[in-house]
């Protein structure tokens, strides 16, 4: 009998066993014992490796995670979510802004002026006081200097729609007024109607000033010269005083140069940086000397500033010369090789807070702090980012102590946030969960399809049996918890027989098998979504099955993450995918949204093309009006709620755990030692102070109250 038994659970006990050697990991106390240094490493997981390890060049989480740590930008955001310096110290911003001079345009009250006589005309008005209406007299106050400017002639190229090679044309200036402004003045040329009538403005004749070389029909001059000649423009301007002595890992100073460099490399077509539209409104990067750097930009961009926040790369390393050495070493011809070829993206040099020292795919990426870190020495001596793809086992590990945080998922919040163990934070994603159809494939294309696919799914009950409730709907773009996002627009319900009604409006109608069939095809494709994120295969296997049920074929595959990224999202090579957006505050939505940005390695990645969104995406970005700014984006909101590009599925509420170990160590104002908690920032942000963080042998008296 004892055999018996003991063949019937002999497979078990074998099981077992398998598991708690799959699953046994050395646990903390055990990887410290005679290992003192484990205090001073920080060791977090990712379920996906980085992609390459360069700010400008990438644009996966992962990756974004190391190259924060690696690279350091001239600002960021402080904890209360105002600008402060990094490799910058202080920055001016003002703007110069400039308009063509118009004889034949005769000014109320003066007539006809000839660029002296308007120059004179407009100092005295800048130099009366209180005699003008509100708007015009702030526009006048602002104005720091004026100027006559007569441009040299030029010679510039323009691509022409439905014309393969771009067209030269000889552009001739008529003379201009210049327009110091002590800041930014967005309706600076609106208020100036008011001295130089509504006319003056308006319809400015570029085309006599503008001659092609090629036999142009009127209308095609006519559009080219307005954009290479606008009768007026607004260049603001940001001056950086960068901070003196501050050292990439290499031991080569940071200097103005490396901001020009970066810029140019962004905007370098040969490196297809994801990141160019935030430069494009860049009119011209000038170094002054050494710590300073002017930033000229060619039209109103009230993101501007954020923008410099991208981590700074070395010039001395990634320059032209640099590369053909590289090349040449590598045996590769000098002439083909460029950023995205270069070994810097697998060992990057920056001058972060921590320095690359390893990194091996698909198992972990490792850096060591940086002792000449302008900022202060980072308390852990070294990070590791180790590649986890199994969430079970990332779970297995964190509680023997062999990772020091976890991102807990939905199904164990409630059991827990509330282990004397751990501390935990928690709060609502910047971000969401959606699925992605890329429109420039059948069915893709109609709007109704898309909004049929989104009515065919129940998504609250996603939310329900997946997150746990750990989960919001959301019907658009932007964060959820800002004035951007558009609280009216309401989620739209669960209707199969609505999204059926639609389908048959778009030609498909059910067959003799219950598919969906137009013109004898039936209505299939493939969700895709990358491995190792639970939710997102349960959420795969739901849509399949809400989708079935309407008469849509649909399969289904995962992808490891940089298959998934590299192979097809970045080359365009999907039908639909599940996947999500961490998202700053800010509301420029340009690189997402803009139909400019749907080309391969771009993030419009679904083809999204509509002529309103997209002036109201640049009008955003130009708006400097936060309550105008909020009303664009409402509208915008509207339009991409309404033609569904994406099924936006919810925000989901995020829970994190560390050791309660680990602190804040600081120095009071005696230069005594102390320990702090770990508290978030406004935006939940809780590793704000990382580099103040160190692990505690026990826990302080603080932790345990």
């Amino acid at each position: 009998m004892f055999v018996k038994r003991f063949l019937i659970l002999a497979p078990f006990l074998l099981l077992l066993v398998l598991l708690q050697s799959y699953f046994w990991v050395p646990s903390y106390e055990e990887q410290t014992r005679g290992n003192p240094g484990r205090l001073e490493e920080f060791i977090t997981a990712s379920i996906g490796d980085a992609s390459l390890l360069n700010p400008i060049l990438s644009a996966d989480s992962a990756s974004s995670d190391i190259q924060g740590k690696v690279f350091e930008g001239l600002i960021d955001l402080d904890e209360n979510l105002d600008y402060r310096g990094r490799l910058a110290r202080s920055w001016d911003i003002s703007e110069q802004a400039f308009f063509y001079v118009r004889p034949e345009k005769p000014v109320p009250e003066q007539g006809a002026m000839s660029p002296d006589a308007l120059l004179n005309f407009l100092r005295e008005q800048v130099e009366k006081s209180g005699d003008y209406p509100q708007p015009l007299q702030e526009s006048l106050e602002n104005i720091a200097a004026l100027s006559l400017d007569s441009p040299d002639k030029y010679q510039a190229s323009l691509s022409l729609a439905g014309q393969d090679d771009p067209q030269v044309f000889q552009v001739e200036p008529p003379d201009r007024i210049v327009l110091d402004l002590l800041e930014v003045d967005p309706e600076l040329f609106e208020n100036l109607t008011l001295l130089l009538g509504e006319a003056y403005f308006q319809e400015f004749p570029a085309f006599r000033h503008v001659r092609s070389e090629s036999d142009l029909d009127p209308g095609q001059l006519k559009a080219a010269a307005s954009k290479l000649l606008p009768g007026y423009e607004h260049n603001p301007v940001i001056v950086f005083h960068l901070r003196d002595q501050v050292r990439f890992h290499d031991g080569h100073l940071f200097d103005a140069q490396d901001v020009k460099f970066t810029y140019e490399s962004i905007v370098n077509p040969r490196n297809l940086s994801p990141r160019v539209s935030d430069y494009e409104p860049v009119k011209a990067v000038h170094v002054l000397d050494d710590l300073t750097v002017k930033i000229v930009y060619k039209r109103l961009y009230s993101p501007a500033l954020m923008t410099w926040s991208i981590g700074i790369l070395p010039e001395h390393l990634l320059n032209r010369q640099a590369l053909d050495r590289e090349a040449e070493s590598r045996g590769k011809d000098p002439d083909d090789f460029f950023m995205r070829d270069s070994r810097f993206n697998r060992s990057p040099v920056g001058c972060g807070p921590f320095q690359f020292e390893t990194w091996e795919s698909d198992q972990y990426i490792r850096l060591d702090s940086f002792a000449e870190y302008w900022d202060g020495e980072p308390n852990y001596a070294s990070y590791a980012y180790r590649i986890v793809p199994d969430l079970l086992t990332q779970e297995m590990e964190f509680y023997a102590g062999t990772l020091d945080a976890y991102s807990v998922q939905p199904h164990q919040v409630e059991r827990l946030k509330t282990d004397p163990r751990f501390q935990s934070f928690s709060g609502t994603s910047f971000g969401y969960t959606y699925i992605g159809y890329n429109s420039r494939r059948e069915p893709f294309d109609d709007s109704r399809v898309r909004r049929a696919l989104s009515l065919a799914l129940d998504v609250d009950r996603i939310i329900k049996y997946v997150l746990y409730g750990q989960g919001e709907r959301i019907t658009g773009p932007f964060v959820k918890q800002t004035e951007y996002y558009n609280q009216d627009i309401k989620p739209l319900p669960y209707d199969p027989e609505k999204a059926l009604q639609l389908l048959a409006r778009a030609g498909w109608t059910r067959n003799s098998q219950g598919w969906l069939e137009k013109d004898g095809r039936i209505l299939q494709f493939t969700l895709i979504t990358n491995t190792g994120n639970d939710i997102r295969k349960s959420i795969l296997a739901i849509v399949q099955d809400f989708w079935r049920r309407i008469g849509i074929k649909v399969s289904t595959d995962t992808l490891e993450w940089s298959v998934f990224i590299q192979e097809r999202v970045n080359k365009l090579d999907f039908d639909a995918l599940v996947l999500g957006w961490n998202m700053g505050i800010e509301p420029d939505l340009y690189q997402i949204w803009h139909s400019s940005q749907a080309d391969p390695h771009e993030l419009n990645f679904v083809g999204f093309d509509d002529p309103k969104a997209d002036a109201l995406i640049v009008d955003i970005r130009q708006e400097y009006d936060k309550e105008r700014q909020i009303e664009a984006c409402h509208r915008l909101h509207e339009i991409i709620a309404r033609e569904q590009p994406y099924t936006f599925l919810y925000v989901s509420k995020w829970t994190a755990l560390l050791d309660k170990r680990i602190v804040i160590k600081d120095l009071d104002a005696d230069g005594e030692v102390v320990y702090k908690k770990i508290r978030p920032t406004k935006t939940g942000d809780y590793s704000f102070y990382f580099n103040k963080w160190v692990k505690r042998p026990t826990v302080p008296d603080f932790a345990a109250e």
